[in-house]
């Protein structure tokens, strides 16, 4: 269980995962030592799973972010299905939902016509893929980490509006 402490070191973490153990210490009262033991357990104990940079994704052509809907056809396999779209690169996130469609994706992309080779190319090529049903995101509001504060909130903007309906 986290107590306060521990809560303060992950929001400290969240906001600079380079922050110096001995700044962490002065924020939370406790010697770096004390820090470097907690931040250890809170990693060991899977709290912490692991430390990352956070790119500008137009500094790396990946400045169009989409939402893909995945209906599957009759008999697909949903951990299968899955596997073959979490191992597209341009997917950054996959999840299974219910409802209507069968998986939610995250996509990044330089721009729509890379989008429509991600959809063409890969994605309905899959095998269960049955049809696709795409969102362009024109600008977020708020994009947050998950964390023990309501998170590291980033704002970005993203290209011009559309909205690709594929089947």
């Amino acid at each position: 269980m986290l107590d306060d402490i521990d809560r303060r070191i992950l929001e400290l973490l969240q906001s600079d995962a380079r922050i110096a153990n001995a700044a962490i210490a002065r924020d939370v009262g406790l010697a770096p030592s004390a820090v470097f033991q907690r931040i250890g357990k809170l990693e060991s104990n899977g709290v912490i799973l692991g430390y990352h940079a956070h790119l500008d994704p137009a500094a790396i052509d990946q400045g169009l972010l989409a939402f893909v809907t995945v209906k599957t056809g009759v008999g697909a396999r949903a951990k299968e299905t899955g596997e073959m779209l979490s191992e597209i690169s341009e997917v950054m996130e996959v999840h299974r939902v219910v409802g209507d469609d069968c998986f939610f994706l995250k996509v990044r992309v330089r721009d729509a016509q890379a989008l429509g080779a991600l959809l063409d190319e890969k994605i309905q090529r899959l095998p269960p893929v049955a049809s696709t049903k795409t969102t362009i995101v024109l600008s977020t509001a708020k994009s947050a980490l998950p964390g023990v504060s309501g998170a590291l909130d980033v704002a970005e903007e993203s290209p011009p509006d559309e909205r690709i309906r594929a089947s």
